[in-house]
């Protein structure tokens, strides 16, 4: 069997803060888009039956407090799901209504004591806010280097999930190959990279409910079915199934999110999904390579997405 993580950074969009918009307004926007947002993907996961854990980032509640964070992760525990830890550093600097874009946006932009001092107060708001104690983590922008893990192990987190190979080697800049799919033991914790297929030769697109068609990703789970990869980790956002501005809901990647749901429900005997705290049993440095780039599959997700660009500019 290939267990699958369907994970989804649940975040305050950094966009509409700077935009200056009301507390509320930025969190309806970022947790609750259009309708499509948390509650409503928890709903679709639970008909399923999937499991997904749900990558939180509690750095916002810095100016935003924790009463966001409080109800987010209650609907992520309530509904059977996990929560497990998110970071993007920007928001220690950030105050309401500054609308400034802040330097050491990314996380690898900091020395290693740094990293450890952020990932140790980023730990204690998300417990404080009422998770269980994180063994899992992903940064913001899969922005991460062996500095990171060193870190993260020193904290006890078991798990990471930034390595990238679509956004390597930088932002995403852990001493990995950019075509390490298969989960692998590196400086001290289990990295579990994010899955990637071949968009053009040499050219790598990772499994992203915004960036994959669901023929692509048909093809990619299967593919690692066929190949008995050791793990197949699939992202989405608690913000992705709307458009930019959090007001329309995103008709394409509805309807990915649905196909992905009934795509994993209808493998879950070969391809079952599973949480970071079940902790499953990972072959690790195990050979796997991403699907193959394929033309036909690339052109019909370019034409899909050039429609749903079109459609987001006319509602705007």
């Amino acid at each position: 069997m290939t267990p699958v993580f369907l994970t989804i950074d649940t975040e305050i969009a950094w966009r509409h803060h700077a935009a200056g918009l009301g507390p509320d307004v930025v969190e309806a926007r970022s947790i609750e888009p259009a309708g499509v947002g948390l509650r409503w993907q928890l709903n679709r996961l639970g008909c399923h039956g999937l499991k997904a854990t749900f990558f939180v980032d509690p750095m916002p509640a810095r100016i935003y407090g924790l009463d966001p964070f409080k109800r987010i992760i209650d609907a992520i525990l309530t509904a059977g799901q996990e929560v497990q830890l998110h970071l993007h550093p920007n928001w220690t600097k950030a105050r309401l209504g500054d609308r400034s874009v802040h330097a050491g946006f990314e996380l690898s932009d900091y020395p290693a004591d740094a990293q450890r001092e952020l990932l140790s107060e980023a730990a204690s708001l998300l417990m404080a806010a009422g998770a269980p104690r994180p063994i899992a983590f992903r940064s913001g922008s899969y922005s991460a280097n062996d500095d990171t893990l060193r870190a993260l192990a020193s904290l006890g987190i078991v798990y990471d999930s930034s390595h990238n190979g679509a956004h390597h080697p930088w932002p995403s800049a852990i001493g990995l190959a950019a075509t390490q799919i298969a989960p692998v033991r590196h400086r001290g914790v289990v990295e579990v990279p994010v899955t990637t297929i071949e968009d053009t030769a040499g050219v790598w697109r990772n499994f992203q409910i915004c960036a994959l068609s669901v023929e692509e990703m048909t093809a990619a789970i299967d593919h690692a079915i066929a190949d008995r990869h050791a793990a197949l980790t699939i992202v989405s956002h608690s913000f992705e199934l709307a458009d930019r501005s959090g007001m329309t809901a995103n008709g394409v990647h509805v309807r990915r999110f649905e196909a992905l749901c009934q795509l994993l429900s209808e493998r879950e005997a070969s391809a079952p999904t599973t949480h970071f705290i079940d902790r499953p049993s990972l072959a690790l440095d195990a050979r796997d390579k991403p699907l193959p780039a394929s033309r036909w599959r690339r052109g019909r997700r370019q034409v899909e997405q050039a429609w749903s660009n079109l459609i987001s500019e006319r509602s705007a």
